[in-house]
């Protein structure tokens, strides 16, 4: 799948945002590593705790669809804000650090940002920060 494909499934699921409080609309879509794309929107509550980022609404998609690895993410938001700190980590749960983000704005004809989840989240904490947590 091209980069070009993938931002279009994030563009197209932030058109179902639902985001009456910030008008923040995002988008995103995830590529698994058996080449199924998941997308996801925003979905915001009136207690602003209970709303849930599009990265985390696309991943949990492609998990309750039995995804356990990510190959590709993209984001489309208003002005190309990067995924928020909680959504880094539950990308870091199913992808490598290597893992490709793009991000981009809502006007296709301003530049994709590239990063890797390691430059978006270094020193992530993984399943290996646990090693030896349980007490038996």
């Amino acid at each position: 799948m091209d980069e070009h494909t993938l931002l279009a499934a994030a563009r197209s699921a932030r058109l179902q945002a639902y985001a009456p409080y910030s008008g923040y609309a995002v988008g995103a879509a995830v590529l698994t590593d058996d080449g199924r794309v998941f997308g996801g929107c925003n979905v915001e509550n009136a207690m602003y705790g209970a709303t849930v980022c599009a990265e985390r609404v696309a991943v949990t998609t492609a998990v309750s669809a039995g995804a356990r690895r990510l190959s590709m993410v993209a984001v489309v938001t208003l002005n190309g804000g990067t995924p928020c700190g909680f959504c880094r980590q539950v990308l870091a749960e199913f992808g490598p650090p290597e893992l490709p983000i793009l991000v981009a704005a809502a006007d296709p004809a301003l530049p994709v940002r590239r990063f890797t989840l390691a430059q978006l989240l270094p020193a992530a904490w993984g399943p290996e920060d646990l090693a030896g947590a349980r007490a038996d």
